[in-house]
Formats: C-alpha cells, sequence, structure tokens
C-alpha cells in the first residue's frame, strides 16, 4: 500500500517521518484544541473542491485569535473567519466569492477596520503555489519569473529580484511558506492514517507537507481503500490528527459525495454586505452548533 501511495514526500527526512507516531484520529473539536495556538501561521487548503469549512468552523468557535492565514483563492471560509476576529494577517492570491463577487467582510475589514483592519500579502497564483512548493521542499524561497516586468513588488515587499548564477537572468524571488498548521478537507482515510483525495486538487498536498502540522477531515474512515494513478494519497507520516466529519466540506463539493451547493454561496453576499446579519447566522449556523451539522446540509449522491 504505502509503495503505491501516489504521493512523493519531498523536503523531510525521511528517518523523521518514518519515526512519527501514527496520526491521532480525534472529534475535530479536540483536534482543534490540541494543535492550534494563538498567533500561528495556518493554512486551509482546498480547490472549489473539498473546501474544509468544518474545520474552519471549529477554529472560530474556540475563538482563535491573531491568525495569519494563508490559503489560494481565498473565499467564504476566510471572509468567515475574518469577520470573527480570527485573522491578523492574509497571505493570498485572489480573494472572492466564487461565481458572485466580493468577499464583503474582508472589504470591511480593509477598509474599515471591523472587527479591525488585517494586514495582507497579496501574490499570483504560480507564486503561491511555488512558496508553498519550497516550503514542502524546505528551501528558503521559491524562484518565477511571473513577477518581472509587473507591478506586483510595489504592493508586496516580500518579493525580490535576483540573478542566475548560471544565465545571468533577472528572476523573482518569494519567501517560502511553511504554515504552523495546515488543514483540509478529504474523502477517505484509512485506520493506519493514509488520506485518499480524489478528484480536483489543488495545492493541498504542497500545503500539508510544508506544515509542521496536518489536520485533515475526511469523509469516510475505512479499513483500506483502492487508489489508482491520478489519485492523491497522503501517507501517514505526513498526518497529524484526523477527524470524521462527513459533509465537512459543504457548500463546496466532495467528489462522489456530494454536490456544489450554489445556492448557499450566492445567498452568502447579502448575509455578509450587513454587520448584523452576519453575526445572527454565524451565531445560528457555526457558534451553537457542532460538526454534526455537516451531515445534513448536503445531499448525498448515490451510492456514497
Amino acid at each position: 500500500m504505502r509503495e503505491k501511495t501516489g504521493v512523493r514526500p519531498v523536503g523531510r527526512n525521511n528517518l523523521a517521518r518514518e519515526n512519527r507516531a501514527m496520526p491521532e484520529f480525534l472529534t475535530l473539536k479536540e483536534a482543534v484544541a490540541a494543535h492550534l495556538e494563538d498567533g500561528m501561521m495556518a493554512a486551509f487548503e482546498g480547490f472549489t473542491h473539498l473546501m474544509p469549512y468544518a474545520a474552519a468552523h471549529e477554529v472560530i468557535r474556540q475563538e482563535k485569535r491573531d491568525l495569519t492565514v494563508v490559503r489560494m483563492t481565498p473565499d467564504v471560509i476566510y471572509d468567515q473567519l475574518i469577520g470573527m476576529g480570527c485573522v491578523a494577517k492574509m497571505i493570498f492570491s485572489y480573494a472572492g466569492n466564487p461565481g458572485v463577487g466580493l468577499l464583503r467582510r474582508l472589504r470591511d475589514s480593509l477598509e474599515h477596520g471591523w472587527p479591525h483592519r488585517i494586514e495582507i500579502v497579496e501574490h499570483s497564483h504560480a507564486a503561491l503555489a511555488h512558496a508553498y512548493e519550497a516550503g514542502a521542499s524546505r528551501l528558503p524561497f521559491a524562484v518565477l519569473r511571473g513577477y518581472v516586468g509587473t507591478d506586483f513588488p510595489a504592493i508586496n515587499a516580500d518579493i525580490r529580484t535576483i540573478t542566475c548564477p548560471f544565465t545571468g537572468q533577472k528572476l523573482a524571488a518569494v519567501p517560502a511558506i511553511n504554515p504552523d498548521i495546515t488543514f483540509i478537507h478529504a474523502l477517505k482515510a484509512d485506520r493506519a492514517g493514509n488520506v485518499l483525495i480524489e478528484g480536483i486538487v489543488g495545492v493541498q498536498k504542497e500545503a500539508v507537507l510544508a506544515a509542521r502540522k496536518a489536520i485533515i477531515t475526511v469523509e469516510e474512515v475505512v479499513d483500506s481503500f483502492e487508489s489508482h494513478p491520478n489519485a492523491m494519497v497522503l501517507p501517514h507520516w505526513v498526518v497529524t490528527a484526523i477527524a470524521h466529519v462527513p459533509g465537512g466540506a459543504h457548500p463546496s463539493y466532495a467528489h462522489g459525495y456530494y454536490a456544489r451547493d450554489n445556492a448557499t454561496y450566492k445567498e452568502w453576499d447579502a448575509i455578509a454586505a450587513d454587520r448584523d446579519r452576519f453575526l445572527a447566522w454565524m451565531k445560528t449556523h457555526v457558534l451553537d452548533v457542532d460538526e454534526t451539522v455537516f451531515a445534513n446540509r448536503v445531499i448525498w449522491s448515490a451510492g456514497s
């Protein structure tokens, strides 16, 4: 099984990985309480598919503060974290409500300082992906051509210019990203702690390998699972804790389990536009419930 994981871990000491204990199987509440502290850098990754909403909601319920959050395309998850006061700084590439428009809680923070003004560090998708990959490889920075000749360096002081020692070309360099903790949602975990993702992926693999710790919520815990060449399997030695949370990606989707809930994304725009309505919605749908509600929020696909 391990020889066919479909993922080639990079950058971590092999002996350290092999000596790591098996991941803990915890409730989501236990996992967040045990491993996420105020002031940490946390990544919540997924790309349209498998967004870790349940994990973010638990972070909000536990009132974690002063987080530096990282994400390619921060969407409603980050709007909620920002609006509830969890975030001090966001490192990102593009921010918006997919298919709808603005992140109104993010905008309110930046324009009016409510609930407080966060710091932002903006990248392109390519640069942020490279930064995660550099972090996963335990390199200090990533190199790319993409920023050369653009005005990005004027808004992001972390973008530097270097000269290639072999060709003399001017290239852009950005710091590696190494989260203290990465949260992702996946389809299955086996009882040894290996994790399966099928369907569209973003930078989940890189974000997990770059992080000191990884908490993964899953649709199912099974004795074993079959993989195929296009699947991604994260081996147990890169996983810190696993929480069984059926439906935990809602309102995004989980391949083969449930579809994307487009109506919820559309409804969010009006909810987030008003502070009082936002707070009331968060109390009803996040603060006063736990992760078990997610299983009832999705329409399950046949056979799932």
